[in-house]
């Protein structure tokens, strides 16, 4: 079964494709001039994808065409080089260009996650009986369009995690004059407010005993955000233990979803040649 489907998959590749160095089959340092082919960069890309979907061990998606540590070893040349950042970037820009991104609504939440092997980002859940969880107080913008997130252990509180979450909207260059920030009643506190008006943001909080349904506000849009990542079985249940390694594959889940949501809403205003006859 594919990972993605190729209409997908294929602008994915031809972009990710675009940002790696040039690179010889063979190893020109080898003393003896000659060494085994590298493996395609394209074998290593789809098996990366793999790992994240479906979010089986680098052992179980190991073949005859590459090894366990192969996978590794590519993926972190690739963080080394920055390329899944790059990825994610790209992706956004893209997106503001043709839909538009939506920064005067912006959701912010965290979500807790299994960690089973620990790691830099894991820590006891209070929602697991104390087992290894790991918490990311993830920001989207109006439509769902994840932006960024911020990793740490399952028993950090969110409002504490609001300001670094913040701080990464000026990764996204020129932003609205003014901008509502949405969030639930876990941030309702005097702290939360100051960090709001410390960044001449605008604040919507939910109240504490006050019930609402999320549909009645714009938060659910986070929420929507954070299903579509668990939708990729690795950040869902994650075994990495370095962050770094952790930050790569959301990166690359976010670019997933992004360029997802820019074909899908594209079809309906815009035409290129290889549009799909039916709308994804």
């Amino acid at each position: 079964m594919p990972v993605l489907p190729s209409w997908l998959i294929e602008p994915l590749w031809d972009q990710f494709a675009a940002l790696l160095p040039p690179r010889p089959q063979f190893d020109p340092a080898h003393p003896m001039g000659c060494h085994r082919r590298r493996i395609s960069d394209r074998i290593m890309f789809d098996k990366l994808l793999q790992v994240l979907r479906f979010g089986c061990s680098y052992e179980a998606i190991a073949d005859s065409t590459c090894s366990a540590t192969t996978i590794r070893n590519r993926r972190d040349e690739w963080m080394e080089l920055g390329l899944f950042v790059r990825l994610k970037q790209i992706a956004l820009e893209a997106y503001d260009r043709v839909v538009g991104l939506v920064l005067d609504q912006v959701a912010v939440d965290g979500a807790i996650t299994k960690a089973p092997g620990g790691g830099e980002a894991a820590g006891r859940s209070p929602v697991d009986r104390g087992k290894q969880g790991m918490k990311r107080s993830g920001m989207s913008d109006g439509y769902g369009i994840p932006l960024g997130r911020i990793l740490a252990g399952a028993n950090r509180h969110d409002s504490p995690l609001l300001a670094p979450t913040l701080d990464l909207l000026g990764e996204l260059g020129p932003l609205p004059d003014v901008i509502t920030v949405h969030l639930d009643a876990g941030y309702d506190s005097a702290a939360s407010r100051a960090v709001l008006d410390e960044r001449n943001l605008r604040g919507r909080i939910a109240r504490k005993g006050t019930r609402a349904p999320v549909q009645a506000t714009r938060r659910w849009h986070i929420e929507r955000t954070h299903a579509w990542q668990n939708a990729f079985h690795r950040l869902a249940r994650c075994y990495e233990r370095r962050t770094a390694v952790i930050e790569a594959f959301f990166d690359l889940a976010d670019t997933i979803i992004t360029v997802r949501s820019l074909i899908c809403r594209a079809w309906t205003t815009h035409r290129w040649d290889t549009r799909l006859r039916r709308r994804p």
